[in-house]
């Protein structure tokens, strides 16, 4: 699961709770056209969209195995957590109704940070969306999110998304380990960006 960044800062209570009520009330519709929340009419589109090895197989933090039960399991957690204030769980949909993309946003309210992670269906990679789409949600996560600090990782092998992270000039710190939800562990390249710096 995702794991805290590594940049500690110092946060008021204030602050905290305010980060919270963003993520409550989170407008989506600046993340792009079609953006919404995951909720549980979506179970099925996901877990056809995920079924596709090249969306799911770089993902380590996804529900496995992929089936209607888990990934029903997973919007359920994703609805707590975006109660608490501490993740969201977004979908977009195409004009015939599938899922062509989710993102899923962690936030640690505690420490004014949040990270990003998740795919676009396989039509819709190499298509110029990638860096654009970063881009315009690495913006939100600032200015909507109202946090300080964003974190991303990628595995090793993950070229693709590792040039998106790397042309919006994230800083580079390293490795990580990633843990899987059942407990295996992915090695994984990580890299942090301040509001400052963005």
């Amino acid at each position: 699961m995702s794991a805290p960044p590594k940049t500690i800062l110092d946060v008021s209570p204030e602050e905290a709770e305010a980060i919270r009520e963003a993520v409550r009330r989170a407008d989506l519709s600046r993340l792009g056209e079609g953006y919404t929340l995951a909720g549980p009419e979506h179970v099925a589109g996901l877990v056809d969209f995920l079924s596709d090895p090249a969306v799911s197989d770089p993902i380590y933090d996804l529900p496995r195995p992929l089936t209607y039960e888990n990934v029903a399991a997973w919007l359920e957690d994703a609805e707590r957590l975006r109660q608490a204030g501490e993740a969201l769980l977004v979908v977009a949909a195409d004009q015939d109704g599938r899922i062509w993309l989710y993102s899923w946003f962690s936030v640690w309210p505690d420490r004014s940070a949040a990270e990003i992670a998740g795919a676009h269906r396989a039509d819709h990679q190499n298509a110029g969306l990638g860096k654009a789409g970063a881009a315009r949600s690495f913006n939100w996560m600032f200015e909507t999110l109202g946090v300080r600090l964003v974190c991303v990782t990628a595995a090793i092998d993950n070229v693709r998304s590792a040039r998106v992270i790397e042309a919006a000039g994230f800083v580079a710190m390293g490795e990580r380990d990633g843990v899987r939800p059942d407990g295996s562990i992915r090695r994984s390249l990580y890299w942090e960006m301040t509001r400052d710096a963005w």
